[in-house]
């Protein structure tokens, strides 16, 4: 947002500043994105993808060796890229004229932050409007004993230099079941304890689709267990103890790296937004925005991870940032439109999604309204190899009244952030099912699907594809 206020006119000033993580693991400019969320995540997970394309390969006539991964030559080539994004940052800042202070900001008052170097050196700055994209850190589970003297997050593991080894990872978010599968993709003894449900923000059938295949392919699944304690052993491994929580019994287990993946928690702790009169949500620390963005105090504003009610996505934070500039330039009045935004979960097979999830449109529209039709189908790709496709399943959730409104699409396959994007414009635009099954599919493809989906949930027919 800074670099499109800067090329709006506007005199522009950027305070970026991260504290080390518990472990001191720190990084440059460009968040967590491009630090240690979707980029290094992403090209780890291509990584892990490869490894299952080198087992395809002499099926297909490729004498190629089986190999073990080495972490070090891809964390080398992973941060080495992440490096150049932020040095790419920070020359694009400088090129639109914005001042870069690497300074840890907190409120004077409504229209004055300071600034903290990492020498302690004190910088005042004041400022028509201000805008709070602070985004969020891992949350820590404090109340375990160990948990922080011997875990590590996402912040740190796509910084390590060295392989995690055998790794226990704690969540079921997205960030948990990624990390999780990655890892497991790239040939190491995964665990992956879930509390409660999987990618509860989700929908639940895909969640547990995601899953199954997972567990199917080599990540050890704990469900309904919570972790209690961590020790660390003489020869460094680091021991374990959960509770099942429905049998109460205790159970251990060792692991050379633990991980946890409990959810984020927002930074705002350290802003003093009281001394400017900036509301929060007492529960979980978000700044409350209106549909400007705007925060209780009207010329400071809030976007990204940081505000309440948003997604937990860079793209919808880029898009409300650039809005927000262009308004205060007086260039639109046009706001941050939150519905429909398409996403993807980089698990081992992707999950990609846009709208609703069929519970939400069962609660907003009653059951008797709400139309899925689904499939489970083969990529050609897996047909040689002879790869499992149990998992591979689409689904899209519609309204039951001709023309049938789409109100979500949901791809478990192969590509699917590259297959959802497409499809994401369809849905923005308001697509029915009529339109989509007029659109004419590109053969062979995966993405073809979507637009043969002829059977519905209710009809009770067995929606497994078959033919070429």
């Amino acid at each position: 947002m800074d670099s499109r206020s800067a090329q709006l006119g506007k005199k522009v000033a950027v305070l970026d500043y991260v504290e080390p993580s518990p472990r001191g693991t720190r990084w440059g400019l460009g968040g967590t994105c491009v630090n240690v969320g979707c980029i290094p995540k992403k090209l780890m997970h291509q990584a892990a993808l490869l490894g299952g394309m080198i087992r395809d390969a002499p099926h297909y006539g490729w004498a190629v060796a089986q190999a073990p991964h080495d972490w070090a030559t891809m964390a080398d080539a992973v941060q080495n890229h992440v490096r150049s994004l932020n040095w790419g940052h920070r020359v694009q800042l400088q090129d639109r004229k914005v001042k870069y202070f690497n300074i840890k900001a907190s409120f004077v008052n409504a229209h004055t932050v300071c600034g903290v170097s990492k020498g302690g050196e004190e910088t005042l700055l004041s400022a028509e409007h201000i805008v709070i994209a602070t985004g969020g850190r891992p949350r820590y589970p404090t109340h375990i004993e160990g948990a922080l003297e011997y875990g590590i997050t996402s912040d740190d593991l796509f910084w390590l230099k060295e392989s995690p080894g055998k790794t226990l990872v704690v969540g079921a978010s997205y960030v948990a079941l990624e990390c999780a599968g990655l890892l497991t993709g790239l040939g190491l003894d995964t665990t992956i304890m879930i509390r409660s449900v999987p990618l509860r923000a989700f929908d639940q059938q895909m969640a547990s689709l995601v899953t199954e295949h997972m567990a199917s392919h080599g990540t050890r699944v704990l469900r309904g267990c919570a972790p209690e304690r961590v020790e660390k052993l003489p020869d460094q491994q680091l021991r374990v103890t959960w509770v099942d929580l429905a049998s109460d019994r205790r159970d251990v287990g060792t692991f050379d790296t633990v991980l946890w993946a409990i959810g984020r928690v927002p930074e705002t702790s350290s802003l003093n937004l009281e001394k400017a009169g900036v509301h929060t949500n007492p529960v979980t620390g978000k700044i409350l925005v209106d549909a400007q963005e705007a925060t209780s105090v009207p010329h400071i504003y809030a976007i990204g991870d940081v505000a309440e009610g948003r997604p937990e996505l860079t793209p919808t934070a880029i898009m409300a940032g650039r809005l927000l500039a262009q308004r205060l330039s007086g260039r639109t009045s046009d706001l941050m439109d939150y519905d429909n935004v398409p996403t993807t979960v980089f698990t081992p097979l992707e999950y990609g999604c846009v709208g609703l999830s069929e519970e939400a449109a069962v609660a907003r529209h009653g059951e008797e309204h709400v139309e899925v039709y689904h499939a489970f189908y083969k990529p050609l790709e897996f047909t040689v190899p002879q790869r499992d496709a149990s998992q591979c399943y689409i689904k899209m959730v519609c309204l039951r009244e001709p023309p049938q409104l789409v109100l979500g699409l949901h791809f478990l396959g192969p590509n699917a952030g590259e297959v959802t994007q497409g499809f994401a414009l369809g849905i923005k635009c308001r697509a029915s099912y009529l339109q989509v099954m007029r659109t004419v599919g590109i053969h062979p493809t995966c993405a073809e699907e979507v637009a043969k989906l002829r059977i519905s949930k209710r009809s009770g027919l067995d929606p497994t594809v078959t033919g070429c």
